[in-house]
């Protein structure tokens, strides 16, 4: 899954981007309102954790204008207006989620989790189910039946995008969008070798290849 953290706390966004990273997101940051309005534009995320006192333009703002545009991307929004009328007022805009500053990153790491398993229809819990597979996000791990395979970062990523979506048919572009931070990995074989390893340890028909389409996660 990628992420768009919009955080002007520089200290703050030195913590959170190797944590999210850490646990399988690829990340991208910005600081300033305007940049992040924009971003969304320009990239392929599946959820944004925003600040709210941002330089540029305000966080609330940027919400604002994102919904107006008929940008429905999961948002979380992380800042230090604790107040009760602060938190109204962002979820009305749009928001799906409310965390205030200090938090402690296990709470975090398990909204993002939440946010995103709700915006893919799937419930919250422990686990992630679809194709007769059970992935544990906190061990990094899949269970087929009562085996356990121990994944790879690169191994967990993929199949945890496959079962977020299962039965769609996903091209190489969306997933190295959704997968990938840098260049390098969108433009070399890394997906095809993280692809064959997954059906080595899971079996062939997991991953269906869709010739000239993509790949497709069996449901």
């Amino acid at each position: 899954m990628r992420l768009l953290l919009v955080e002007d706390n520089v200290a703050l966004a030195d913590e959170l981007l190797p944590l999210f990273k850490g646990y399988g997101y690829a990340v991208d940051w910005r600081v300033d309102g305007r940049d992040a309005l924009l971003a969304v534009h320009d990239e392929s995320y599946d959820m944004v954790v925003l600040d709210l006192g941002l330089p540029g333009l305000d966080g609330l703002q940027v919400l604002q204008h994102w919904r107006a545009e008929g940008v429905t991307l999961p948002v979380l929004i992380l800042t230090a207006r604790d107040a009760w009328a602060e938190r109204l007022e962002g979820l009305r805009a749009g928001a799906d989620d409310y965390l205030s500053k200090p938090f402690h990153p296990d709470e975090l790491l398990l909204r993002v989790q939440a946010v995103l398993r709700r915006s893919h229809g799937t419930v919250n819990s422990p686990r992630l189910e679809a194709g007769g597979l059970a992935l544990d996000e906190d061990r990094q791990s899949v269970w087929q039946g009562d085996q356990e395979y121990e994944l790879t970062r690169g191994e967990f990523r993929l199949l945890r995008c496959f079962m977020l979506h299962p039965g769609k048919v996903l091209s190489r572009m969306e997933l190295n969008e959704h997968l990938y931070d840098g260049e390098s990995e969108r433009d070399s074989n890394v997906l095809e070798v993280h692809i064959s390893r997954l059906r080595r340890k899971l079996g062939d028909p997991v991953i269906e290849t869709r010739r000239s389409q993509g790949y497709r996660f069996q449901k």
